[in-house]
């Protein structure tokens, strides 16, 4: 099991049910729920489908729904620097597909980069279509995004962490 990274807090159920009293009222409580509990937490625990449940007057299975269908929900703690390539169309025809393929054999090379990047998660769109090709490293967007660069920037990313 990898480690939450320094952003996040270490899941508890009693921080979990502090941070669900404050969100599971108004419209839309199971989204918004699962969200701050990402956003606290870095991911959804198994153990907080339950508790959303409960606060939000709903049922697991609505819950696990909403959980399942969101991309980018996780039910795993994420790596120290995620990345994420896009993979749209405007970022495929100017060497998305080579960065992709380029990216996992770097990985493939390095298990330290493969652990604090995890699994390349693609995103449809950045929104950076002007400097495709786009990546999101560590939160951050990369245009004109090489191996070089977000490798580059995944190492600047963990000597700045606590």
């Amino acid at each position: 099991m990898t480690a939450t990274p320094a952003r996040f807090a270490t899941w508890s159920q009693e921080s979990a049910v502090a941070l669900l009293a404050e969100t599971s009222t108004g419209p839309g409580p199971v989204l918004l729920s699962l969200q701050a509990v990402q956003d606290r937490f870095g991911y959804v625990p198994a153990e907080a489908v339950s508790l959303i449940a409960d606060a939000c007057n709903v049922s697991r299975a609505d819950v696990h729904g909403v959980l399942t269908f969101y991309t980018d929900l996780r039910t795993s703690p994420p790596p120290d620097v995620p990345v994420r390539l896009c993979a749209a169309e405007a970022c495929q025809s100017v060497g998305g597909r080579e960065l992709k393929r380029d990216w996992e054999r770097r990985c493939g090379e390095s298990a330290e980069l493969a652990e604090a990047t995890g699994a390349d998660e693609p995103v449809f769109c950045l929104g950076n279509c002007a400097l495709a090709p786009a990546a999101l490293v560590g939160g951050v967007l990369v245009g004109r995004a090489t191996v070089e660069k977000v490798e580059s920037m995944v190492h600047g990313s963990r000597q700045e962490s606590p």
